[in-house]
């Protein structure tokens, strides 16, 4: 089985903040909705800070690594596979395997 995730430049630590917003596409605020995220098989309800049809921010201080696959719920749109891009204060980036339409 193919899988379109890879480690590249684009997943690094977010230790520096962004300078310029160089994301190509609009962000929804979706402040108050939660997910599941499920990394490793345990489940985790996470706070939802943004959401775009390539990826989401999510609220999670728990353990996670850059490159690391990971499904997530969202009310609305059912389980997605995704990819951890980068993690910072107790957020992270998540990359979806397919775009949301």
């Amino acid at each position: 089985m193919s899988s379109r995730f890879q480690l590249h430049g684009g997943m690094i630590p977010r230790s520096v903040r962004r300078m310029f917003d160089e994301r190509g596409e609009d962000r929804l605020d979706a402040e108050s909705q939660t997910a599941v995220l499920t990394i490793r098989g345990r489940n985790h309800i996470v706070s939802v800070a943004n959401l775009s049809s390539s990826g989401v921010m999510l609220r999670f201080s728990g353990d996670a690594h850059i490159g690391e696959s990971v499904t997530v719920q969202l009310l609305d749109r059912g389980t997605i596979n995704a990819q951890v891009r980068w993690l910072r204060d107790g957020r992270m980036g998540v990359y979806f395997a397919n775009p949301l339409e």
